[in-house]
């Protein structure tokens, strides 16, 4: 019986001692591969390698690779922009950053939207959506780049001068969310439009049953493609990771990446109906990190109490082709650079005394028509009182706030621009937009020392004038 008894104990050593323990990469993944673990675990019967992977936005995670022997994110593009891309990288699959709408609001978009329709109506209120954090996540900072190429329209990459930040900032307003994970913040919420992520993880949700299905948006402009490399990080590693790379784009492995709503990279894999949308143009990445970081900036300064106060000149020598103008240069705030949901918007008309003062917080096509209406108003009178309107305009001001000042003339009533400046003025920027004959050297001298600067009316400068005008500094 002793014996018997050790012959199955040598039996099984020797079994246990033939199977070779499986080998281990640590692997630092993007946030929205967590669904991959089936994959993962097919992977690890078929070569013996597992993958101890952890998750992170891929902005995040882009800013060190340290401590880890292969990195999966949806782009290497951020670690090429900061020179730390790894030397090999492959790519498994692919999935578009792109639009999930509920179908009641839809036909709000119009048939075929760009992501300048999508910023349209959401800097009007008629659009709320969800996103990742774009500081944290490559798909909130997709839906960033996709605004500002639409917003720039040059065909190429984004330059730092071709980030606009009112169009930014316009596609914000309705925002309702930016989060680390917000899919899952997406089926808490019945107040949301919309939801700007992976197709992937858009696919996934409507089939999950966790909340209506939402219909697919693919902005004709373009879309931002995630091409998930998987990259070799420790050099040392480079046989099992050749191994991991042929079996992820192997035809059974590939197939499982499109159940999980991917589209492979190898085209002979069949695909659901649903990933063989065309995505139309794939828009440039950026080429530099300043262009990142201003995108950034503008995200974080968006948001509801920034005020605009302008100051009109209806003196009777703005009749006609003057007053015109005017109108026409308030008219420039329209499409993408309209007020957008959340802007307080001041008009104060002046003549040789205020004639007329307007406050509207802007919530959606009812106050733009009331703002139009105020500028449309005929009602001229004689003098001209520039710097007492401009003193009431700086009483007005609340918060963050910009004035414009729009005037044809000579000051003739009430103070001085001497008596104006003696009180300090750098706490307000003062934009003076010139018509006419006004004085330059006054007006000169008041936006040098609020911190503005003059614009002439029919000058070239005036639309990047707006975006100063409007906090874009």
């Amino acid at each position: 019986m002793r014996a018997l008894a050790l012959a199955l104990l040598l039996l099984a050593t020797a079994c246990t001692a033939s199977t070779p323990p499986p080998v281990r990469l640590k692997v630092l993944a993007s946030t929205e591969l967590a669904d991959l673990g089936p994959v993962l675990a097919e992977l690890r019967k078929a070569t013996g390698i597992e993958l101890a992977v952890e998750h992170r936005g891929t902005v995040e995670a882009s800013r060190s690779l340290a401590g880890f022997d292969l990195a999966w994110l949806s782009t290497n593009r951020f670690l090429r922009l900061r020179g730390a891309e790894p030397e090999l990288s492959a790519s498994v699959m692919t999935s578009p950053v792109v639009l999930g709408v509920r179908r009641g609001k839809r036909p709000v978009l119009g048939d075929r939207p760009t992501w300048a329709d999508v910023a349209d109506r959401a800097a009007l209120g008629e659009f709320r959506y969800g996103m990742a954090d774009p500081r944290v996540s490559g798909g909130g900072m997709a839906a960033l780049i996709g605004v500002a190429t639409a917003a720039a329209g040059t065909g190429a990459p984004l330059r730092t001068e071709d980030v606009s930040c009112d169009r930014v900032q316009g596609f914000l307003a309705g925002r309702a969310f930016d989060v680390p994970d917000p899919v899952a913040e997406f089926t808490r919420r019945s107040d949301v439009d919309g939801l700007v992520a992976h197709e992937s993880e858009l696919l996934a949700l409507n089939a999950s049953g966790r909340t209506e299905p939402l219909e697919i948006v693919y902005p004709r402009d373009g879309i931002v493609l995630s091409d998930y490399p998987l990259m070799l990080v420790d050099p040392a590693r480079r046989e099992t990771y050749d191994k991991v790379v042929d079996w992820l784009r192997s035809p059974p492995a590939q197939k499982m990446l499109a159940e999980r709503w991917r589209r492979p990279v190898d085209p002979a894999v069949q695909r659901r109906a649903e990933l063989r949308a065309d995505l139309g143009t794939a828009l440039y990445f950026p080429d530099s990190p300043d262009v990142l970081d201003r995108l950034l900036v503008f995200h974080d300064r968006a948001g509801e109490g920034r005020q605009v106060v302008f100051v009109l000149d209806y003196s009777t020598s703005m009749r006609g082709e003057r007053i015109a103008g005017l109108r026409e240069a308030f008219a420039s705030l329209n499409g993408f650079d309209r007020f957008y949901a959340g802007e307080t918007v001041t008009i104060v008309r002046f003549a040789g005394t205020v004639l007329e003062e307007r406050s509207i917080t802007v919530r959606g096509r009812q106050e733009l028509d009331a703002l139009r209406s105020v500028v449309a108003s005929d009602d001229l009178r004689d003098n001209t009182a520039i710097w007492a309107a401009v003193e009431r305009a700086l009483q007005l001001a609340r918060g963050e706030t910009t004035v414009v000042l729009m005037t044809d003339g000579e000051n003739n009533a009430g103070p001085s621009v001497d008596e104006f400046l003696r009180v300090g003025r750098g706490e307000v920027p003062i934009y003076p937009i010139r018509f006419g004959e006004a004085s330059t050297a006054e007006l000169d001298r008041v936006a040098q020392a609020s911190g503005g600067r003059l614009v002439e009316a029919g000058a070239k400068s005036l639309p990047a004038a707006i975006r100063e005008i409007r906090g874009c500094r």
